[in-house]
């Protein structure tokens, strides 16, 4: 950040009194522009045993399998983003369910929550940002080709949690960039 988002001023990087951390502050009025993670909503819809992935046609992992998600927007509840980008990544109606995984992507300044979901009928598709989607069952899920560790988390313990007939929820921090 260079420059003050309120009145234009230049910024620069200090500890604040009475905090700890170095924020941007504003040389002009003095405002304290805070960074915080981003939240990526997302879920694991079923349909008839079969979980729904989507192959990404963008950047990053451009090509990787995972589930539906993406950035949380202003104005909505961590369901309703979750659902959001399920039908525009993959056209598909849920119904969201019970929380699933909460992931603390902290070298990205992420944190990434994930929902059970079931299909409210068999019909999706590729949106804008997937080349293609698909139903998976546990045995065909393409493991080596998952995009993210996040993504392999939530999808690990959904099936765990269903084999055992249980919706426990999930906690995990990755600190370390994913490379495959």
């Amino acid at each position: 950040m260079k420059f003050c988002s309120h009145c234009g001023s230049a910024v620069v990087s200090k500890v604040p009194d009475g905090d700890k951390l170095p924020r941007f502050v504003c040389t002009g009025c003095g405002m304290i522009h805070y960074r915080n993670p981003l939240l990526v909503l997302g879920c694991v819809p079923e349909w008839e045993g079969r979980i729904l992935l989507c192959r990404r046609a963008i950047e990053p992992r451009l090509g990787y399998w995972t589930v539906p998600a993406g950035f949380m927007e202003i104005g909505e509840t961590m369901q309703h983003a979750a659902q959001r980008e399920c039908l525009e990544e993959a056209l598909a109606d849920v119904d969201i369910g019970s929380l699933l995984a909460v992931v603390s992507v902290t070298h990205a300044a992420q944190v990434h929550v994930m929902f059970r979901a079931k299909m409210l009928r068999p019909g999706f598709g590729a949106g804008d940002e997937t080349l293609e989607a698909g139903l998976y069952a546990q045995g065909e899920i393409p493991w080596p080709e998952l995009a993210f560790p996040s993504v392999e988390f939530a999808l690990r313990r959904y099936f765990a949690d269903r084999a055992a007939g249980r919706e426990d929820h999930h906690f995990i921090e990755l600190a370390r960039p994913f490379v495959k």
